[in-house]
């Protein structure tokens, strides 16, 4: 037996553990944690339970100590490491802590001097990581922003995420098999059986019959069950029927009404109202005669929808409170009307000089007779309320009011609205009495007087207008009463608004000047012209330039104000007079002179132009100005002979290279290139440096097909002239048009050395790799130029539609981020919108590009060619209207219509059309 269980005993057996040995590593039972992993169960500074320590160990005396190193991670600081500092143990004193400061310092200060290169390294490795590796979100942005053109409909229709699965797929649950009946088997064993002979029961009682006696299947008539329930349902209906008219007498609309108010509005917590409901209750316990908590209490229990209860709350409270107003109204809105009434009697007689009980009883009553018959119980109780004054007198007719209002000025003599008032429904004589015994008693109101002037003004006597407003400014500061201007300003407004325009150009006269500095008042007064002339007061701003002009006769800005306020506001009588005396009074401005001749001219009056320009050449002998006016004047009339004449002596008296240019470009219209070309020659030998005539003398040169004496002059004023920028564009071109692409490429590159930043030259640049088939480098060209010039309007207007198409609407978003008020990026996102074929945001983002830059020529071109295409023809002439209107003189399809020689006599509704037709729908 022995032998035998030393033969089953392993060998291993109370052997110690190889090195590196871990129980179940070889059937994979590591997965789990012991006390000997996560280490003691109570904290470091627990009272150590020692009755189970083992014994302490005596140290020999030649053995040196060891300290205990702590290995934990808990435990390791990145500059001492695991075992901590090496005085730790030492006391920390004053010297250490400023030592430790001093270091701290050092570290932070060198931490600053590395940090914008830590940042900047930190930001490029970021940009790096996203750009190979980009978020999801980044990826399907520009799906997202297209969920912003989904309807309310649309998002409704998507299918909610979830399992496709059916519910038994969802969850699998063990098949129960429940053994069947042996009766089950046998019955449907049976029933497959055929059988041959026939049951004694179904011989004698018939397969149908029943063999019981009362069991026998009835006939069912089902048309009788459907009349007996028709029956039925009328008998219900003629219940609630009028059984004289036939007509119900359920109102379906308040039966639903009244089924509404019983359900309680109140959607809170049941908690809160009881809570409520206790608390208030404490407060009228505790104080009965406080009405707030009366009425707060009825409140409450109408929120929530028990009417009765907060009635008979309220009832209780006029009960202890009879004198509470407050109470006495929250009772009659509560109750119904019938009851009101009676609660309000008992209320005026406990309370009878209460403006709002007797105000509240007339409003329950329904005939006017007798709403009549309560205010005038009501002013018998309190005749010097104006309130109730001012209600009684609408109900009557205009005589009788006219009566009661004489009696309510003796109650109420300090009420300013019932003395203008009866002063409105007098006679002339007796407004002025009834003014004048306002003034009396209310001598401190400005309205009075106000009154007064209207009422002189109206009867034709304007000159008393002045005199009164004059008195009142006198009186009211004899009073002490503050004059403020701002109410005076606006009472002004309010008289031209009445027609009353006189009396308004008076208070602006009188008051206009009152507590401003003097250096103060040609900023204020040109402001409140301004804010006049917003408000629509026109009379007023007329008025305020009037006075400011007649303080500073010299100021050549409050002429030009003045003038463009009557260009844009008044007639062209007023504007020709006021013009008239600014010339006079500021002969030396060339403006002036221009406007006056221009509205002449505008009014068809040649004579009258020519004579003031006349005028304006005695007063400036010297002007450039004024030659080109009087030049453009006669050449606009045909007179051109005159027109070389003038420039002529213009050229002689005052020579210009502007001068020079209009004479040359005047013989260039005419088709004389010769002579234009002389002009120009002579004009470079005093101005050598003037750009335009470079310009005029290469295009003249190219026109008559000397295109290398072109060249020249194109070179030749680039010496002279290298910071023209119309000047490289067109040498480019002239070289495009001789097929030299790359001789034109090396002209705008080296335009863009001379000029850096330049959005004109990097535009055409790009433009020309485009046309040249050369997309990559025409992308990396519009890089660079983003660069130069990242708020470019016109390079990210370009930078759009150089985009793919999927791509231009997410570079559209960047465009308007970073140039969200500039004309050429909001018409690039217009005619976005319109290659998209989204007609009504095309057509609102057209309108708010020329409303924002009503100069641009491109976009009122586009937007007529758009209404042309997709409006009306009422929209095409409004479109026209404002074009004219605006006289826009820029733009790139504009200007090479406008600018063009043979165009010289198009006026702008001919250019729009023209430009309109010249360029494509957008794709």
């Amino acid at each position: 037996m022995a032998s035998s269980l030393s033969k089953k005993k392993k060998a291993f057996m109370g052997m110690p553990a190889p090195l590196g040995y871990v129980p179940g590593l070889g059937r994979g039972a590591t997965g789990f944690t012991t006390r000997s992993d996560i280490g003691p169960a109570r904290e470091s500074g627990d009272i150590s339970d020692e009755r189970h320590a083992p014994p302490p160990q005596k140290k020999k005396e030649d053995e040196p100590e060891e300290d205990d190193e702590d290995l934990n991670d808990a435990n390791y600081d990145e500059e001492f490491g695991y075992g901590g500092s090496l005085f730790k143990n030492d006391p920390y004193e004053k010297d250490d802590e400023e030592a430790d400061a001093i270091y701290e310092a050092i570290d932070k200060r060198q931490d600053e001097k590395r940090k914008d290169r830590r940042e900047k390294r930190f930001k490029e490795e970021v940009e790096k990581f996203r750009q190979e590796r980009p978020k999801i979100q980044q990826q399907f942005s520009d799906l997202k922003r297209k969920l912003t053109d989904v309807s309310y409909d649309e998002w409704l229709t998507i299918p909610e995420v979830g399992d496709a699965r059916n519910k038994r797929q969802r969850n699998p649950r063990a098949e129960k098999l429940t053994p069947i009946p042996d009766s089950v088997l046998a019955k449907s064993g049976m029933l497959n059986q055929e059988t041959t002979v026939l049951n004694p029961m179904e011989q004698k009682f018939g397969g149908i019959t029943s063999s019981i006696s009362g069991l026998s299947t009835p006939d069912i008539d089902m048309k009788k069950i459907g009349q007996a329930r028709n029956t039925l349902m009328d008998m219900k209906l003629t219940q609630v029927s009028d059984s004289v008219s036939g007509q119900t007498v359920v109102d379906p609309k308040g039966y639903l009404t009244d089924l509404q108010s019983m359900l309680p509005n109140y959607g809170g917590d049941i908690n809160d109202i009881k809570k409520a409901r206790l608390l208030l209750k404490s407060v009228r316990e505790t104080n009965p005669n406080h009405p707030p908590a009366w009425i707060a209490s009825a409140r409450l229990e109408e929120v929530v929808g028990k009417m009765q209860a907060a009635r008979n709350l309220i009832m209780k409270g006029t009960e202890q409170c009879p004198k509470s107003e407050d109470v006495w109204l929250e009772a009659a809105r509560l109750l119904p009307q019938d009851i009101s009434k009676g609660i309000v009697a008992q209320a005026v007689k406990q309370l009878p000089n209460s403006v709002k009980l007797w105000i509240k009883a007339a409003d329950l009553e329904t005939e006017l007779k007798a709403k009549k018959k309560v205010f005038r119980k009501a002013l018998e109780n309190i005749p010097n309320s104006v309130k109730l004054w001012k209600a009684a007198i609408e109900l009557e007719e205009e005589e009788d009011a006219r009566i009661m209002l004489s009696r309510a000025v003796e109650c109420c003599s300090q009420s300013v609205d019932l003395w203008l008032a009866l002063a409105r429904l007098e006679t002339y004589e007796n407004a002025r009495k009834v003014l004048n015994k306002a003034r009396e008693n209310i001598p401190t109101d400005r309205q009075i007087w106000i009154m007064a002037a209207k009422l002189e003004e109206a009867n034709g006597n304007l000159n008393m207008v002045d005199k009164i407003i004059d008195r009142a400014i006198k009186s009211l500061e004899a009073n002490r009463v503050d004059i403020n201007r701002d109410q005076w300003l606006s009472d002004a407004v309010e008289c031209e608004k009445s027609n009353n325009v006189k009396t308004c150009q008076a208070i602006i006269r009188n008051v206009i000047g009152i507590g401003l500095d003097e250096e103060d008042q040609i900023d204020t007064w040109t402001e409140d012209a301004e804010n006049c002339t917003q408000q629509s007061a026109y009379e007023c701003a007329r008025a305020i330039y009037a006075h400011a002009l007649s303080v500073y006769p010299s100021k050549r800005d409050l002429w030009l104000a003045a003038a463009y306020f009557e260009k844009d506001n008044g007639k062209r009588e007023s504007l020709e007079t006021l013009l008239q005396k600014a010339v006079a009074h500021c002969p030396k401005a060339e403006v002036l002179w221009l406007m006056a001749a221009k509205s002449r001219w505008l009014a068809d009056d040649v004579q009258g132009a020519r004579g003031i320009l006349a005028q304006a050449f005695g007063a400036n002998p010297n002007s450039e100005e004024i030659w080109l006016a009087a030049v453009k004047l006669e050449s606009e009339n045909k007179e051109y002979e005159r027109a070389r004449k003038l420039l002529a002596k213009a050229c002689h008296n005052a020579p210009t290279g502007r001068v020079f240019m209009k004479s040359a470009k005047l013989e260039w219209q005419l088709n004389e290139l010769d002579r234009a070309l002389q002009i120009v020659d002579q004009g470079l030998e005093s101005f050598g440096d003037f750009a335009k005539l470079w310009m005029m003398k290469g295009q003249l040169l190219e026109q008559k097909v000397m295109i290398d004496r072109a060249r020249e002059a194109y070179q030749e004023g680039l010496r002279k002239c290298p910071a023209s920028i119309d000047l490289w564009l067109l040498y480019s071109n002239l070289e495009l048009r001789q097929n030299q692409v790359i001789r034109a490429r090396s002209i705008l590159e080296k335009g863009r050395s001379r000029n850096p930043k330049n959005e004109l030259l990097w535009l055409h640049s790009i433009r020309l790799e485009v046309n040249a088939d050369n997309r990559a480098i025409a992308l990396n060209q519009m890089a660079r130029a983003m660069q130069e010039c990242p708020n470019s309007g016109v390079l990210w207007a370009e930078a759009i539609f150089l985009e793919s198409k999927p791509q231009r609407k997410t570079k559209s978003i960047d465009a308007l981020k970073v140039c969200e008020h500039d004309a050429n990026v909001l018409l690039a996102v217009s005619n976005l919108f319109w290659s998209e074929r989204k007609i009504q945001k095309a057509r609102e983002w057209l309108n708010r590009t020329v409303k924002l830059e009503p100069d641009l020529g491109d976009a009122w071109a586009y937007l007529y060619k758009f209404e042309k295409t997709h409006g009306t023809e009422e929209q095409q002439n409004d479109v026209r209207q404002k074009c004219i209107q605006a006289e826009p003189r820029h733009g790139e399809q504009w200007t090479k219509i406008s600018k063009a020689i043979e165009n010289w006599k198009m006026k702008t509704e001919d250019i729009l059309v023209k430009c309109a037709n010249a360029i494509q729908i957008p794709t």
